[in-house]
């Protein structure tokens, strides 16, 4: 298994959104006479932007899932192509 990389761009949107979304909801708190409206859109988003990043990384994981399995599957279907061509030779 490989090490994580150093920059995951997801990771990043999430703790970016996630930390404007509250820095807005303070803002509006501060600004507004009626924030409320404005504060749950803005945690609405908040909550659409986590879960469209969770989606997307599900969507990932299991695309590289598949494409190892495919791997595996190829890789032990050429061994196994070997070793019965292995066992004709030398019978004379």
């Amino acid at each position: 298994m490989s090490p994580p990389k150093a920059f995951d761009p997801l990771r990043a949107l999430a703790i970016g959104s996630q930390a404007l979304g509250f820095v807005m909801i303070f803002v509006l708190g501060t600004t507004l006479d009626h924030p409320r409206p404005w504060q749950g859109l803005t945690l609405g988003l908040m909550l659409v932007v986590a879960l469209v990043v969770a989606i997307v990384r599900r969507y990932r994981n299991n695309r590289l899932q598949k494409f190892r399995d495919e791997r595996r599957q190829r890789l032990l279907g050429d061994d196994e192509g070997d070793e019965e061509a292995g066992d004709g030779e030398g019978r004379d």
